[in-house]
């Protein structure tokens, strides 16, 4: 059965809900998606949604953490919280037969979260702990330090999961205002999926909005990229040179022209083997093992952003070969083979995109959320299919705000 986008009646409000039924196992999961309530909700201390969702994982304050997790084992029933940049998510899967007792711990876990200053500790240390590993994490350095500088200012500067400094202030009270603030049915998008029917599932999910706060729905801001390019660069006991570069993308998620930004990335860089940034930097100069180069565009931002690493040596030889091939992509296109060869390999790996229940929920849950009305995702296939190696050097040269590439580089 495809899936299919309703509304569950709550609290004198309507809370959207996608659905999919699959009978071939017994199975079912739940998600609970709350919108603009991801990282870029950090708005007073960087990672406090990360933290967040690592309490919400501690379970029930009744049970305590150990046995809130062994009561869900024994019965194969699966809860957690996770963040991205734009939502939070709590998700319960488990056997069909198993779903009643999954929603009995998710209602006692969104009631009665175990917040407590033990649990706001215990995620503390570890969080900490964390971030010094990744001190001598290059790519993660190199990473965020391009993320500051496209965001200058802004949240998405931020990383995700904090800095020592935000992390050791966060407090349990910071949580508590986190939650209370973003998991609010105005913000809800319920996901469903599995071997059950739509009403059912509709009459289950209410008691779940009926006990959330109603909140505020917010909407998310688009921050922008910054226009000047800039390099950054950092000092660190390595062997190689980290090298990340981004530039402002400008287009939207709903734009009638974002399959042609999906090829086009596919070919410039995100594609692997066969990519041109691939063939110049690795296969004809030698300069690195790998080097890729995608759009990343959601709501909140919209971006051109890569990587590779390079022998200290060839750190400069590399930074200018990356301004050389985007330069010629941008003034000459790309030729037929490679528009046709691409069209081949996200036609022909579509099956393998839509192969598990989650995935063809997320693909709804994406048209849905970005705007775009159920079957998007086909008709955009069938767009790239019937595309024109002219309209896409077309599209292709008229960004040339890719052009205006930043650096984030780590050597020695």
């Amino acid at each position: 059965m495809a899936a299919t986008i309703d509304k569950i009646e709550a609290k004198d409000i309507n809370v959207p809900m996608i659905f999919e039924q699959d009978k071939r196992l017994p199975l079912i999961t739940m998600q609970l998606v709350f919108t603009n309530s991801g990282s870029i909700a950090d708005t007073k201390k960087a990672g406090l949604a990360k933290f967040s969702a690592k309490v919400m994982n501690e379970g029930s304050k009744a049970l305590g953490s150990s046995a809130f997790a062994e009561a869900l084992e024994s019965r194969a029933i699966h809860i957690s919280a996770t963040t991205g940049k734009e939502t939070f998510v709590i998700e319960l899967g488990c056997l069909k037969e198993e779903f009643d007792e999954g929603l009995k711990y998710l209602q006692l876990l969104l009631n009665e979260p175990n917040f407590t200053p033990e649990v706001i500790k215990k995620i503390k240390t570890a969080t900490l702990g964390s971030l010094a590993n990744k001190e001598s994490d290059f790519d993660y350095i190199a990473a965020n330090e391009l993320k500051a500088i496209l965001f200058k200012d802004s949240i998405l500067a931020q990383p995700s999961s904090g800095t020592v400094a935000s992390v050791k202030s966060i407090e349990l009270d910071d949580v508590k205002n986190f939650i209370k603030e973003n998991l609010v049915s105005s913000k809800l998008i319920v996901v469903v999926g599995g071997d059950t029917d739509i009403e059912e599932m509709k009459s289950k999910a209410v008691k779940i909005i009926d006990t959330l706060a109603v909140g505020s729905k917010s909407e998310v801001i688009k921050y922008e990229v910054t226009k000047e390019p800039k390099e950054r660069v950092i000092k660190k006991d390595t062997q190689q040179a980290y090298l990340y570069f981004g530039s402002p993308y400008n287009i939207s998620v709903d734009s009638d022209d974002y399959y042609k930004a999906r090829v086009s990335a596919f070919i410039l860089g995100a594609g692997g083997f066969g990519s041109r940034l691939m063939e110049e930097i690795r296969v004809k100069r030698g300069l690195a093992y790998s080097a890729y180069a995608r759009v990343d565009v959601s709501k909140s931002s919209s971006s051109m952003n890569g990587h590779l690493q390079t022998k200290l040596e060839s750190l400069e030889e590399a930074k200018k070969s990356v301004k050389a091939i985007v330069e010629d992509f941008v003034k000459n296109g790309v030729k037929k083979s490679e528009l046709e060869q691409t069209k081949k390999f996200l036609l022909g790996s579509e099956p393998l995109r839509v192969e598990t229940m989650s995935q063809r929920l997320n693909r709804t849950f994406m048209e849905y959320y970005n705007g775009h009305k159920l079957g998007h995702s086909d008709r955009e296939l069938e767009r790239i299919k019937n595309l024109e190696l002219e309209d896409l050097n077309s599209f292709i040269k008229e960004h040339k705000e890719i052009l205006d590439i930043s650096f984030a580089i780590v050597t020695k």
